[in-house]
């Protein structure tokens, strides 16, 4: 499963039960939270008043909220930190496994059939062990995603929906990356109506998490769902053929 669905489902559960909990104690989550844009100074349109109640509409990428969040940048570049001799170790065996398929490059015309096919034989033994320990080290990557995931949101799932009450949203729509459009119904929004940077804020506040000193991620590299966790290089497929040569004389 996909770490972004997990985290989907994981704020669904999660904002459920904040939910549940704003309408048994209207004196749960009473953080402060920032005004939502007035229609006045917003240039999404104004909500139109029904007798149903609120049909005001916001967006909220869970995911960016969290691993923007300060406690989410933290504890995510702690995991990268945790995770980089395994990072380091595979480094070296794919710079190794390179080593070996230029050796078969240069070197095939000159080598008996006995020694290109053991040549051959030992890359794709190697290839194989590091696509198992790739594998092995973004499960463990996705699982420590989703540990935070689940940590941060279920602090965070109280604050979007006082937010949301507090300034008369009849719909607050999840925008992470599993929803958009083609995989979801959001086709576009209006960057007015979203909340995700409010409600940082606010965590941010709340948790008294510190913002990062410095960046801690090189540039070149990525993070899954912006955390500090750094997905290794998928392996190149294998060179299974040695190259085609010219018939000793």
């Amino acid at each position: 499963m996909k770490p972004t669905l997990m985290r989907s489902l994981t704020a669904m559960a999660v904002l459920a039960s904040a939910v549940a909990l704003a309408q048994t104690d209207p004196a749960a989550s009473s953080a402060a939270l920032p005004a939502a844009p007035s229609a006045a100074t917003s240039s999404a349109p104004a909500p139109v008043a029904t007798p149903g109640g609120s049909t005001k509409i916001g967006t909220i990428n869970i995911e960016a909220a969290i691993f923007a969040s300060n406690e989410g940048q933290r504890d995510g570049d702690a995991v990268a930190e945790k995770l980089k001799p395994k990072q380091n170790e595979l480094k070296a065996m794919n710079d190794e496994i390179e080593g070996l398929k230029k050796q078969l490059n240069t070197q095939g015309a000159s080598l008996s059939d006995d020694a290109k096919a053991e040549l051959t034989k030992k890359i794709e033994q190697k290839q194989k062990t590091l696509e198992r320990n790739n594998t092995d080290l973004q499960e463990e990557v996705r699982g420590q995603e989703n540990e935070i995931a689940q940590r941060v949101l279920r602090k965070m799932g109280p604050l979007i929906v006082k937010y949301a009450g507090d300034n008369a949203f009849g719909l607050i729509i999840d925008t992470s990356t599993n929803n958009q459009w083609p995989n979801g119904p959001v086709l576009w929004q209006n960057p007015a109506i979203d909340i995700t940077k409010p409600i940082v804020d606010a965590y941010n506040v709340q948790s008294g998490v510190a913002p990062p000193a410095k960046p801690s991620i090189p540039s070149g590299t990525s993070r899954p769902g912006g955390t500090g966790l750094n997905k290794p290089a998928t392996p190149a497929a294998p060179t299974t053929k040695p190259p085609a040569t010219q018939p000793k004389q």
